[in-house]
């Protein structure tokens, strides 16, 4: 009798369990193989949203597993990894927060989802890396509180007008550690190349980029582009989704910018999780319920790229 494949065999329990698998950019590549869908935060948030699926299997981080089970209380959330977690969201917490909004209580609290579903329970508004300044500029309040990651916020701040930005001093260690010095050694070997870079860099590295761009709108900018080469200065996994769907270009990733949390989703973990249909993702209800509203305002304004 023929012995099936891993990849047929999560086919099976796939369609056994009513299952949908969702992986971000950042998965690895086998992982990325077999999601039903790839994409950024508020491409995966908006998937989530919309399945029919009872089961969702999230191959991401634990916040972006908590947004599904936010937009789907009734279904259940698998998170194959529970030890896949971001440690820009783990940089502010709500009694933390609480502190800063105590001192400026007429403040509008933004909460990049790059948050735990509690801190966005305690905002008014959530945002993606593609739309924070849409997101900011739309509030009446003249002051926002931008949680967590202070470089996003700082590249929000050169489009919005008429707002106090109070940034908090979070970062995401994968983004951060991209240097000029690798942008710039990049362009000395591939001088004609575009140079493609996430809005959680360094603000000297968004100075030296082409384009700034989430990782869908890196994706999206690819397919269109007349462009053959291009530098990415993101999380170098979303490479290996970009010379899948565009073939014919070439890509340079910056090999250093690698999140050892988004590695912890294996295809063996996949497997196992829609075996037994565990980790379940379980999030209070008043949080779920109070984390909604600011996800559903964010989704209503949709990208911003």
């Amino acid at each position: 009798m023929k012995k099936l494949t891993s990849r047929e065999t999560l086919e099976r329990l796939k369609e056994r369990q009513n299952a949908v698998i969702l992986a971000h950019n950042y998965q690895r590549p086998e992982v990325q193989d077999i999601a039903d869908f790839v994409g950024d935060s508020l491409g995966l948030a908006t998937k989530a949203a919309e399945t029919d699926a009872e089961n969702i299997v999230f191959c991401g981080v634990d916040f972006m597993a908590e947004i599904a089970k936010i937009l789907n209380p009734d279904k259940t959330v698998l998170h194959p990894d529970t030890g896949a977690k971001c440690p820009m969201a783990a940089m502010v917490d709500p009694e933390s927060l609480g502190w800063l909004t105590a001192d400026h209580p007429e403040a509008a609290v933004v909460a990049y989802v790059n948050t735990s579903a509690a801190v966005k329970a305690a905002s008014h508004i959530c945002c993606t890396s593609s739309n924070a300044a849409k997101v900011i500029q739309s509030l009446e309040q003249d002051t926002v509180i931008f949680v967590p990651d202070h470089n996003l916020g700082q590249y929000a701040k050169r489009s919005v007008e008429g707002k106090n930005l109070l940034l908090w001093p979070g970062i995401c260690p994968t983004h951060h550690k991209i240097t000029p010095d690798d942008i710039s050694a990049f362009q000395r070997s591939h001088p004609e190349a575009e140079v493609l870079v996430h809005p959680e860099c360094r603000p000297e590295v968004i100075d030296l980029a082409h384009q700034v761009l989430s990782t869908g709108g890196m994706t999206n900018h690819v397919r269109q582009s007349e462009g053959r080469e291009f530098i990415v200065g993101t999380e170098k996994e979303l490479c290996y989704r970009l010379s899948r769907e565009c073939p014919d270009k070439d890509f340079y990733p910056v090999e250093k910018a690698l999140c050892p949390n988004m590695k912890k989703t294996t295809l063996d973990k996949v497997l196992k999780s829609l075996q037994n249909l565990t980790p379940q993702v379980s999030l209070p209800q008043n949080i779920m319920q109070q984390a909604s509203r600011p996800l559903q305002r964010m989704m209503d304004m949709g990208r911003g790229d």
